[in-house]
């Protein structure tokens, strides 16, 4: 499938209908999975004939083929069928661009949405075609780049005109040090962030924040971020997640354009990753982050870093690099206290300009305590539903109005009680869960289970694929995906999985 061996010639007009097929498919498509992911991976195919295979649609890139084949050839497939009246094949081969590009290509990444990430394989493949680009030495002294913008989170397809629209499009409003409210579980955190931010000279380096999902990372993230722009405008920053700082390193191994790569990243003066477990496992993104983290602290460049654990927690991650990112300040933020939560919902409703009784506040305070994302979402929904339907707020609509979110946090499920149970019902061994088998009597029920944990527990996607066998956070993606269609589509089926949520809730 990586050629287009066997491919028969047709005439212009079944072309011409095979096209007209392939847009009205097309369309379809791009409904279904978003602008940006449609522009990514699906936008590239174009019809080329037939083979012994079937209908073959082609892409540049052997990376781009292998993605679309795991991800939407299916897909592609049925919607056809349904088109055309019949069953349709469909092949993926790979055909490169016959001309070159008329212009160099632009130092911000074309990357798709971070529900659209490659499987791990992928990744590997890239690597192991150019192990010497992945490998190779540090340039201590870079030069800079003059195109570089002074703050950017990389965004698809960004034509930044200046540091600070670049700054603005990446970074919300709402974070900043001023809307962070602090208590003792995160003082520390705060404290330090604020220490960066603001500091002529690199107080510590790394500064390594971590704690659980929602607690507030990348709050203080963004607000490091807004504070050097208005402190020190000159500096140049980089800001972006772990997953964007692994496309763009895959993305320079794909083009053998390594050296822009390294000019980008290491001629700053602050770079700033978000959630770092991210890159846990892939060898060859960790060795280019090993290398640019070394020569950014080597030239007195500030560091910072985010991750739901502690670096000697992280899994996957390399003990060099579990050592380097440990040796600045480690910063962790605790789960929230009573105390702080209705801080939070006081700053928030002041922000609202709303007023919230005192006893709904505190109810919510005590109510909620997963997280703060789910306490300011809970906050939001009582205000809407005020605003709405105009019924006053009180602790009775409060909790007629929350009680899916209330419920859920008065019954906290482990993602082992969901794989047990799950186990139980479709009559399969609970090793069966962690296993490699992919038969469908297997297959199926452990994404039920990674749905349900998904939907049950606060657990994050990384963290649920290291339940099941050490999996990628794209497997848990996709099996949340596809229970979500079968429950659209399969009555039976989705009285099931409904089945089995009430019994995991009860």
């Amino acid at each position: 499938m990586a050629s287009d061996a066997g491919l028969h010639p047709v005439d212009s007009d079944v072309l011409h209908a095979l096209n007209e097929q392939w847009l009205s498919v097309a369309a379809r498509l791009r409904g279904e999975v978003g602008e940006a992911a449609y522009r990514s991976w699906l936008k590239p195919l174009a019809v080329v004939g037939e083979s012994d295979a079937g209908l073959c649609l082609s892409v540049p890139t052997r990376f781009m083929r292998d993605w679309i084949v795991a991800n939407y050839l299916e897909r592609v497939k049925e919607i056809w069928a349904e088109q055309a009246g019949f069953p349709v094949q469909v092949e993926i081969v790979v055909q490169p661009a016959s001309r070159p590009q008329q212009k160099p290509a632009q130092p911000v990444a074309i990357v798709p949405e971070v529900s659209e990430s490659p499987s791990e394989s992928l990744i590997a493949d890239e690597a192991e075609e150019t192990p010497a680009v992945a490998n190779d030495s540090v340039e201590r002294t870079p030069s800079a780049s003059s195109e570089s913008p002074t703050v950017i989170e990389f965004a698809a397809e960004a034509d930044i005109p200046d540091a600070v629209s670049s700054l603005q499009a990446s970074l919300d409003p709402r974070f900043t040090f001023d809307n962070f409210v602090v208590g003792k579980p995160n003082e520390l955190a705060y404290a330090a962030a604020r220490r960066v931010a603001e500091a002529e000279a690199v107080p510590f380096n790394p500064l390594f924040l971590y704690g659980g999902v929602g607690l507030g990372k990348t709050h203080l993230m963004h607000a490091i971020a807004w504070q050097i722009q208005a402190v020190h405008p000159q500096k140049k920053v980089i800001y972006l997640s772990a997953e964007k700082f692994m496309y763009q390193f895959v993305r320079a191994l794909r083009t053998k354009d390594t050296m822009s790569f390294k000019e980008q990243f290491r001629s700053v003066d602050v770079l700033m990753i978000d959630d770092v477990q991210f890159i846990g496992g892939r060898e060859a993104t960790q060795e280019e982050f090993f290398h640019t983290f070394n020569a950014l602290v080597d030239q007195n460049r500030q560091v910072i870093i985010s991750a739901d654990k502690s670096p000697s927690d992280l899994e996957g991650m390399e003990e060099r690099m579990k050592s380097r990112m440990g040796w600045g300040l480690v910063a962790d933020i605790h789960p929230t206290t009573y105390e702080l939560r209705l801080g939070i919902l006081e700053s928030k409703a002041e922000q609202m300009d709303v007023r919230i009784p005192q006893k709904v506040i505190e109810f919510l305070a005590h109510k909620i305590t997963s997280n703060i994302r789910e306490l300011e979402g809970a906050l939001n929904r009582i205000v809407a539903h005020a605003t709405l339907v105009g019924r006053p707020v009180t602790i009775e609509t409060t909790q007629e109005v929350l009680q899916d979110l209330l419920r859920a946090n008065d019954r906290r499920v482990t993602i082992e009680e969901i794989q047990k149970r799950v186990a139980e019902h479709f009559n399969i061994k609970v090793a069966d869960m962690h296993s490699s088998r992919r038969a469908r009597a297997v297959a199926r029920p452990r994404q039920i289970a990674m749905f349900l944990s998904k939907q049950l527990t606060s657990r994050s996607l990384p963290d649920i694929g290291r339940k099941f066998g050490g999996r990628d956070h794209t497997t848990v993606m996709h099996a949340v995906r596809k229970i979500e269609e079968l429950v659209e589509t399969d009555l039976e089926f989705s009285e099931d999985v409904e089945l089995l949520r009430r019994m995991l809730e009860s």
